[in-house]
C-alpha cells in the first residue's frame, strides 16, 4: 500500500457544480469549497474527492476534459485550485481529482489535431480506422465528422473519443500493441497530467472508468492492469504518498494493479452494494438491508464482499460510499433513522469510506430534466442545502440562473437545521465519525470478522478489540454470546448486553469494547 494517510482518512465527494456558489453566477466554485473547509472538518472527513473540474465543453458535466491543465473558468483559475490544496492542507485535508484518463472532448487539442488528413504527431493519440468506411470491429464508433479518411472509437459518449493505449491482441492493420510507440506516448501524456497537479499540491486521484484503457483487453484486464502499474511506479519513484481510488468495483484486479483503493459500486444489476441500500432495481420489492421490516439479508452483501476483502486485505482497500454523482441517493428509498444505520455500518467497516455531499442530511433524489449528460443521474447532482435563505444558502443567483433547481419541499433538509437538532442525521454521521477517528480499531485496516450473520439475528461483527452489531428491523432481536463484561462506547437506539445475551432493540447499532 502506498499513501500511509489512508489508514484514518474519510472522504467527502464535493460535485463542484453544485456544492457552493462564491460568487452569485448559479454555479458552484472553488472559493466556495474553500468556504466550507471548516464545514467539511467539523464533520469529521479529512480528504476530499472533487468531480472534474478542468475546462470542459460540459457535454458529460466535465467528464469531456477539454484540457487536462486547466480549471474550467466557471469554477475559478488554476491559482483558485492550488489556494484549496494549500488552505486544506493547513487543515489536515488531503484532496483527491478526478482523473478521466481513457478519453477527452472531442473539443481537445490533441483530438482537433489528430482528426486533421495531414500526419502530425497526434495523429494516433486516438483510435482510427484505416478508412471512412471501416467500423471498429464490434466497439462504438464515429464515422463522417473528420476530415481525415477514417472512423475513430469512442470511450462512452459520441462526445468522448478514446485514448489510444493500444490493443492487448491487434487483430486489425490499424490497431497498434501497447509497447507501440503511439500507445507509450498516450500513456506518457496523463503521467504528465498527473505530474503537473501532483506537483501543484494534488493528493493524487479518483480514476474514471479506470479499467477502460487497453483495447480487447482480456477478462483480466491483464493490459490495462500492466498500464496502471507502470503508473504506480511512476507514483512510487516521484509522488510516494500520493493515493489512486479505482471506478472499476474489482478490487481482486484493481488493487493488484497498483490502486490504493477501489469503490464498491452498484455495477452489475444487484451485487452485494446494491443489497444494502438500494435492492429494487430489478424488481418491484424493495429488499435492503437498511429498509425496516423489508426482510433484506445481509448475507447477500457478505458472500461478495467476504471473497473480494480475504483475498485483498493486505493489497488495498475496498472503499464503500454513502453514494455518488453516479448513484441515486439512498433517501429515495430509506428514511432518515434508515440512514443512521446505513451510514454507520458503512463508517465502521474496513477499508476507506466515501461520504457524498449532501447525504450526511438525507438530501432527497429529486425528479428534475437531465443536464449536462447527467440523464437518471440527474437528481443525486442538485445544489448543496446549506440553510433557509435564498436557494437554500448554495447561491444568491436567481433560482432560475443556478445549476440546478434544490428541493422545493417545505420540510427540505438543510444543515442549519440539523446542526440544532442533537437527533439528526448530520450529528448522528458526526457521532460516528468522531468514534472513526477515535477508535484505531475502526480505522482501515483494522481486523474485521463475521461474529453473527443469521437472519432474524442481529448482524454482529468484530473490528480489532471491538464488537459491533446492527439490527434494522422494527423487531427486538437478540443474541447469546458468553462473554465477560463489556463496556458501551457507542449506540443508536436500545442495545446492551444482559447476562451473556446481546438484546437489539428495534433501529438500533450498538459498538462495544
Amino acid at each position: 500500500m502506498g499513501a500511509k494517510w489512508l489508514k484514518n482518512a474519510v472522504f467527502y465527494e464535493i460535485y463542484p457544480q453544485s456544492f457552493c456558489d462564491s460568487n452569485g453566477d448559479g454555479i458552484g466554485d472553488i472559493n466556495g469549497i474553500i468556504s466550507k473547509l471548516d464545514y467539511i472538518k467539523d464533520l469529521g472527513c479529512n480528504a476530499l474527492w472533487i468531480n472534474p473540474c478542468y475546462d470542459s465543453p460540459f457535454k458529460d458535466a466535465g467528464y469531456d476534459v477539454r484540457d487536462y491543465k486547466k480549471v474550467a473558468p466557471r469554477y475559478g483559475t488554476n491559482e483558485d485550485l492550488y489556494r484549496l490544496f494549500d488552505e486544506a492542507h493547513k487543515k489536515g485535508i488531503h484532496v483527491l481529482l478526478d482523473l478521466v484518463p481513457g478519453h477527452t472532448s472531442e473539443e481537445h487539442a490533441w483530438f482537433r489535431e489528430s482528426q486533421k488528413a495531414e500526419r502530425n504527431e497526434y495523429s494516433d493519440r486516438y483510435i482510427w480506422t484505416d478508412f471512412w468506411l471501416h467500423g471498429a470491429a464490434g466497439m462504438p464508433y464515429i464515422g463522417g465528422e473528420s476530415e481525415r479518411n477514417a472512423c475513430y472509437v469512442l470511450n462512452f459518449f459520441k462526445c468522448q473519443p478514446a485514448l489510444n493505449y493500444g490493443f492487448l491482441h491487434p487483430t486489425e492493420s490499424w490497431q497498434f500493441s501497447m509497447n507501440h510507440p503511439v500507445a507509450l506516448q498516450t500513456r506518457e501524456a496523463i503521467k504528465d497530467v498527473m505530474r503537473f497537479w501532483l506537483s501543484h499540491g494534488c493528493d493524487g486521484f479518483r480514476v474514471d472508468m479506470a479499467n477502460s484503457l487497453v483495447k480487447g483487453d482480456d477478462e483480466k484486464k491483464s493490459g490495462t492492469s500492466m498500464i496502471w502499474r507502470d503508473v504506480r511506479r511512476m507514483l512510487d519513484l516521484e509522488f510516494p504518498d500520493a493515493a489512486m481510488v479505482s471506478e472499476w468495483s474489482n478490487p481482486k484486479q484493481a488493487l493488484r494493479a497498483g490502486f490504493d483503493m477501489d469503490f464498491y459500486l452498484n455495477y452489475g444489476g444487484i451485487n452485494g452494494y446494491c443489497t444494502l441500500m438500494r435492492d429494487y432495481y430489478d424488481n418491484e420489492h424493495d429488499a435492503s438491508y437498511f429498509k425496516k421490516d423489508a426482510g433484506g439479508n445481509i448475507n447477500r452483501f457478505l458472500g461478495q464482499y467476504l471473497d473480494w476483502y480475504e483475498d485483498t486485505k493486505e493489497l488495498g482497500y475496498i472503499s464503500l460510499l454513502t453514494c455518488n454523482h453516479d448513484t441515486t441517493r439512498a433517501r429515495a428509498n430509506l428514511e432518515p433513522n434508515e440512514l443512521k444505520l446505513a451510514y454507520a455500518f458503512i463508517f465502521t467497516m474496513p477499508g476507506v469510506p466515501f461520504l457524498y455531499y449532501g447525504d450526511e442530511i438525507g438530501m432527497r433524489f429529486l425528479d428534475v430534466p437531465t443536464k449536462e449528460g447527467g440523464y437518471t443521474r440527474t437528481g443525486s447532482r442538485t445544489p448543496m442545502q446549506w440553510n433557509h435563505e435564498k436557494n437554500l444558502g448554495f447561491s444568491t443567483a436567481d433560482p432560475d440562473k443556478i445549476y440546478l433547481p434544490v428541493d422545493s419541499a417545505e420540510d427540505a433538509p438543510t444543515v442549519a437545521d440539523q446542526m440544532a437538532d442533537p437527533d439528526s442525521l448530520l450529528n448522528t454521521v458526526k457521532a460516528v465519525l468522531a468514534l472513526r477517528q477515535k477508535e484505531e480499531d475502526l480505522q482501515a485496516d483494522a481486523e474485521f470478522s463475521v461474529v453473527c450473520s443469521e437472519p432474524g439475528k442481529p448482524f454482529v461483527y468484530r473490528r480489532g478489540h471491538l464488537l459491533l452489531a446492527v439490527n434494522p428491523t422494527g423487531q427486538e432481536l437478540s443474541l447469546e454470546i458468553p462473554s465477560g463484561k463489556r463496556m458501551n462506547i457507542f449506540r443508536i437506539g436500545k442495545g446492551e448486553f444482559h447476562h451473556g445475551k446481546l438484546i437489539m432493540g428495534p433501529q438500533s447499532f450498538l459498538v462495544v469494547r
